[in-house]
């Protein structure tokens, strides 16, 4: 059972789909911290805390778009898993891609799993409650690291 709150890191360009998220989030689990970045630059530097982001916390999970602007969602995949401070991190992938070039190439970096974002609302809430029940509730993940 996780004593703290789970900190989660979204890593989301589209503003629609933040405050879906940000929304869905709240009504399925309110033990749960959402933090939101727009790129790939801002999400390496919210892990490695670097300038406005040097208060932040460690994420528990991560929640990550491909189609970023700046630095793409597979290059960050890439660092994330490269990296021995990271690497531990739970990575979802979170894309409008079902693309099985890209599927395949996330997974060959260590993603923990890939979902394609729904275009249905509907579907859009059964896969944030998919993430919920697994991710958020039943997944346990180390306090001190």
């Amino acid at each position: 059972m996780l004593l703290k709150p789970l900190e989660i890191l979204l890593v989301e360009d589209s503003c629609t789909d933040i405050i879906l998220m940000k929304k869905m989030l709240q009504k399925v689990n309110h033990e749960t911290h959402l933090h939101v970045v727009k790129d790939g630059i801002e999400a390496m530097d919210f892990l490695s805390k670097k300038g406005e982001f040097n208060n932040k916390p460690r994420p528990d999970i991560i929640l990550l778009d491909l189609n970023l602007p700046r630095k793409n969602g597979k290059e960050v995949l890439k660092e994330i898993k490269e990296d021995n401070d990271f690497k531990i991190i739970p990575v979802i992938i979170l894309t409008t891609s079902d693309d099985d070039k890209d599927i395949l190439e996330c997974y060959q970096s260590h993603a923990s799993c890939y979902l394609t974002k729904p275009l249905d609302l509907q579907d859009f809430d059964r896969c944030i409650n998919a993430i919920n029940n697994f991710w958020f509730q039943f997944v346990r993940y180390p306090l001190n690291y």
